[in-house]
């Protein structure tokens, strides 16, 4: 007998429906998988198997013909073996109405004991049930809150086969999940940290803060325990709120890469990583046999923070140069082709020198100069113009670390770096860029005209400071956004000289 029923598969970000087709014929007892299977959905029969007769149903004693079509997409993951039980115990008349599984599809791992575990992928895969017209999506008890995000259909979360068996056969009731979603949204919108709790380090406030306003790269420079750490954690609660489209985009990576937490219906908040140093290239950008998103994917609309950036490795650091600059990183494989967002925010952060003192106030350096000039080599000239603001934080006094006096929340720095905002996107509408730091060359031609004086700054700047172009694209960028910080049409003297300031690590520090 034959029973074609419907599953889905996730390349990439993207999700596709393939038709799991049960063909169930006379002949030895075998069980074959064809459509280009990977390991997992090879290994699924023996899953399946079990799972069928411990549920107390029978395993067809014939030829079980498995097909996934279409069969040039690699087929690959758990999801399969919900569908493939399916249609096996559909195609053996376990499960009486056929029509009962049409405009339905199903995805879920299955336990040796019959038992649905989750998987990864299930909110694209429920987005594009949706997009393709289905009225019902089956998916794992621990999946169901996820998938329920989607509205407009029927997600229905299933413990065991026997439980699904049993409603098909209209013999047991299974409710739709609903959630009010705004309302979780809402909820999952609150920071535990702000930056009240800084001591000192106005310039460096400062400087973050017009990061924040026009999405500019940064890196601190300073000596350990002056607060960088501190300061990265507590840049996303500066920066504008995840509107719903884009927190769906944000928990659509979390989800592919099977990073969501059960308690993490819906990311609401701007993701912050922060990878050890240790990390590999595919770690950081992506890859693997199958490609998954990297840290660079996940922490894409939000931050990417890297500590003690000079202990990175070299080719780690320098595959971050692309996804900078085109906001996307593909991975090719021999099979398949996936591309990820990556439109982050990169924060990095490293010590001047390998102890960590050199021009502090407080301890001396014993690193000799040649030591440092080669420690500040580890990072790249190329990469450096892709960050578009050096900034120094020193040690902090005690007097500054005593003061009872809170400084600046982050919610009043917010208010001031939405209405920045708000100018970037009334002046770049329609041309699908948000904030100062995506601007194109043609763009800067139109929105960064400056005056002579302006121009004699930069001139200086480049005959002391050695600036590349793209440096200089930079520096004018950073001085578009102080300006709409201070709500000035145009920019001006003063803009361009603190611009240039943020530059530090352009000229020799020793």
């Amino acid at each position: 007998m034959f029973v074609k029923v419907l599953g889905m598969s996730i390349i990439g970000m993207e999700s596709h429906p393939v038709s799991v087709e049960v063909d169930i014929s006379d002949g030895l007892p075998q069980f074959s998988t064809v459509g280009l299977p990977d390991a997992s959905v090879k290994e699924s029969r023996d899953r399946i198997k079990a799972a069928i007769k411990n549920s107390g149903y029978r395993f067809p004693r014939s030829h079980v013909t498995i097909n996934l079509a279409p069969a040039d997409i690699k087929k690959e993951g758990t999801g399969f073996d919900l569908p493939i039980a399916v249609g096996i115990l559909a195609a053996e008349e376990l499960i009486k109405k056929e029509d009962s599984l049409e405009n339905c599809f199903f995805i879920g791992e299955l336990s040796l004991d019959g038992s649905i575990k989750s998987v990864r992928g299930i909110l694209p895969a429920a987005l594009k049930a949706k997009e393709l017209g289905f009225k019902k999506v089956f998916v794992p008890e621990e999946n169901a809150a996820e998938a329920a995000i989607v509205e407009g259909i029927s997600i229905i979360g299933v413990n065991t086969l026997p439980d699904l068996v049993e409603f098909l056969n209209n013999r047991k009731v299974l409710e739709p999940l609903v959630l009010d979603i705004s309302k979780i949204f809402q909820e999952h919108r609150q920071y535990e940290i702000d930056f009240n709790e800084i001591k000192g380090q106005r310039q460096a406030l400062r400087a973050l803060e017009i990061a924040a306003a026009g999405g500019h790269n940064v890196i601190m420079i300073g000596p350990p325990g002056s607060g960088k750490s501190m300061l990265a954690k507590r840049m996303p609660t500066i920066l504008p709120d995840l509107t719903f489209e884009e927190a769906i985009e944000v928990t659509k990576i979390f989800s592919v890469s099977g990073s969501l937490s059960k308690t993490d219906t819906l990311i609401a908040v701007r993701p912050f990583r922060a990878p050890h140093h240790t990390i590999s290239d595919a770690g950081l950008v992506g890859g693997g046999q199958t490609p998954r998103p990297g840290e660079i994917s996940l922490s894409h609309l939000g931050v990417l923070f890297l500590d003690e950036l000079p202990e990175f490795r070299r080719n780690v650091l320098e595959a971050l140069r692309q996804p900078l600059e085109e906001g996307t990183v593909t991975i090719t494989r021999s099979l398949v082709t996936a591309s990820f967002p990556a439109r982050f925010m990169l924060i990095a952060a490293m010590n001047p020198c390998p102890c960590g003192y050199f021009g502090d106030r407080i301890r001396t350096c014993r690193c000799p100069p040649q030591q440092i000039r080669q420690y500040q080599a580890r990072i790249s000239g190329p990469l450096l113009d892709r960050i578009d603001l050096h900034i120094e934080v020193p040690s902090i006094k005690y007097r500054a670390l005593s003061d009872k006096e809170e400084g600046e929340s982050s919610s009043t720095i917010k208010e001031r770096v939405n209405e920045a905002r708000n100018r970037q996107i009334k002046r770049y509408e329609g041309s699908g860029i948000f904030c100062n730091a995506r601007m194109t060359e043609k763009q800067i031609k139109t929105y960064c005209s400056i005056d002579e004086e302006s121009h004699r700054l930069l001139e200086m700047a480049i005959e002391k400071l050695g600036l590349s172009a793209r440096a200089i694209n930079r520096i004018l960028k950073v001085s578009r956004t102080i300006a709409d910080l201070e709500n000035k049409k145009a920019i001006e003297s003063a803009h361009v000289a603190e611009a240039i300031q943020y530059r530090s690590l352009d000229r020799s520090l020793i």
